[in-house]
């Protein structure tokens, strides 16, 4: 049974693609810091829960040594306050790299050594429209998306002659819980009104036709947005 490993994997899009990947068969690790909802997800078929803090390096070395994945998606991630850059605080700044990018590139340290050393593997990066396209009062979160884009497209050309693949996400606007803590709950349904945002279902349906795809092709980048948003910064409002 092909494994997968999927971190930030007790809500939204992580959610999803674990699901997706149970459903198709894949054997998955999920990651997260929920216990509550790990223990939820890792009662459904082919499901594994670990709780881990990816940002403990230690405990994070520790939990991976030991495996070895087809398939990995790098989507834990979190959004910092909604503010102008010079209101940002170093701590929120720190926590937003350390997340975002730090243990994204730390957790595929450890993992595509193995991979280039069977010769396949697909590593999937949850980017965003954010680190392609400039958003105000989101200079921090745009950054570390745009640091997570580039990594993943020069990975890409590392590996390629290894016959492993890699792909970036860029999701537009998704219905998650990301903006929870961020945004008020009128907000968020103001936000997702009429359809102007892709279900976290939907990115886990095009991960599976990423991977349904023969070994010689590999999507780079998929840009995954609603039909109403017309243009990366803009949700229209007609209809």
């Amino acid at each position: 049974m092909p494994t997968a490993l999927v971190t930030g994997a007790t809500s939204g899009i992580g959610t999803a693609i674990a699901l997706a990947l149970a459903s198709a068969g894949y054997e998955v690790t999920a990651v997260g810091r929920n216990r509550d909802a790990l223990a939820q997800i890792g009662a459904q078929p082919f499901i594994t829960g670990l709780c881990l803090d990816l940002t403990d390096r230690e405990r994070l070395h520790s939990a991976i040594s030991g495996l070895d994945v087809d398939v990995l998606v790098n989507n834990a991630g979190i959004m910092p306050p909604l503010q102008n850059f010079c209101e940002a605080k170093p701590e929120d700044i720190d926590a937003a790299f350390a997340v975002n990018v730090t243990s994204a590139i730390e957790l595929t340290r450890l993992v595509a050594p193995k991979m280039r050393r069977r010769g396949d593997g697909h590593i999937f990066f949850t980017g965003s429209i954010a680190g392609h396209s400039p958003f105000r009062n989101l200079a921090v979160y745009c950054a570390t998306k745009a640091a997570i884009g580039g990594f993943a497209q020069a990975l890409r050309l590392d590996l390629a002659e290894s016959g492993i693949r890699v792909t970036e996400i860029v999701a537009g606007r998704v219905e998650t819980g990301l903006y929870n803590a961020i945004v008020s709950r009128e907000a968020r349904e103001a936000m997702y009104a009429g359809g102007t945002a892709v279900q976290p279902r939907d990115v886990g349906a095009m991960v599976l036709a990423i991977l349904g795809l023969p070994s010689s092709v590999d999507v780079s980048r998929f840009d995954i947005l609603p039909v109403r948003q017309p243009t990366a910064t803009e949700v229209s409002r007609k209809g």
